[in-house]
């Protein structure tokens, strides 16, 4: 234990002062490239605006809170279609699994997300601009053609014999293939 009255014992505390001067110009620097970064839109003709109701996006709208994080694009038809898209996609083995690399199949999932956006186009037609509605058929064309061709692989890869070292059972829905 260290004797209080003997100041050589005790233990030497170094305050550096200039690690708050830093801070503080570190964040003022930030804000100074934050500033920047907003104006820039602004210069370069956007609206600023979320979408056709105008309300924009900022941290109340799900977009960044100022931070240096990316904003969530507008919540609009356009979005809700890649969305379901993208869900569509990843069942049909679009994106390859992060951990494992491998391609992921579920054709059930990849059936109920290509029926979603069907619905989608069903319960809006005549509701939506030529563009929109365009965009939504093309997309549902092509999941639909990619969902015959990813079934027609699947059954012919569970049509063909096991290879040796790999035990036979039967098919699991949402299994990994590849």
């Amino acid at each position: 234990m260290a004797d209080p009255t003997n100041p050589t014992n005790h233990p030497k505390i170094i305050v550096d002062s200039d690690w708050k001067s830093q801070a503080q110009a570190e964040k003022e620097r930030l804000a100074a490239a934050e500033r920047k970064t907003a104006d820039k839109p602004r210069a370069a003709g956007a609206t600023g605006t979320g979408g056709p109701s105008g309300a924009a996006t900022g941290a109340g709208a799900g977009g960044a809170s100022g931070k240096g994080r990316p904003t969530m694009p507008p919540a609009d038809f356009t979005s809700l279609v890649g969305t379901l898209v993208t869900q569509a996609l990843m069942y049909l083995g679009g994106f390859p699994d992060p951990e494992t690399g491998r391609a992921y199949v579920s054709l059930e999932h990849a059936r109920f997300h290509i029926d979603l956006l069907g619905v989608l186009e069903q319960k809006t037609k005549g509701n939506l601009t030529p563009d929109e509605a365009q965009d939504l058929t093309q997309a549902l064309h092509e999941l639909r053609l990619r969902f015959v061709e990813i079934s027609k692989a699947v059954a012919s890869q569970m049509a063909q014999p096991p290879k040796p070292g790999r035990e036979p059972g039967p098919p699991i829905p949402g299994m990994p293939i590849g």
